[in-house]
């Protein structure tokens, strides 16, 4: 039963990583890539909760708070700039 709950959240986040990609690709303006790409560091942070859980240890628990944080720092960063710049 766990193998099949793991088979759809890694399908599942396959698929929301490829929509990441698209939008980085095409986004109309920054703020829509640097969205994407904070929601890809999310993903990485899920896959790598899900591979934890799935073999019963905590190795990565530091990596994923520390890009959690980051994630949201950059995003929170990115988007002041760009509201300064369109105040200005």
């Amino acid at each position: 039963m766990m193998e099949i709950v793991m088979w759809i959240c890694g399908i599942m986040l396959g698929l929301a990583t490829v929509a990441c990609v698209i939008r980085v690709a095409k986004g109309p303006s920054i703020l829509d890539r640097v969205l994407a790409l904070d929601v890809m560091l999310l993903i990485i942070s899920v896959a790598l909760c899900l591979e934890m859980v799935y073999n019963r240890h905590s190795d990565y628990l530091l990596f994923v708070i520390a890009a959690c944080t980051l994630g949201f720092i950059g995003s929170v960063t990115v988007s002041r700039y760009v509201s300064d710049q369109r105040n200005a």
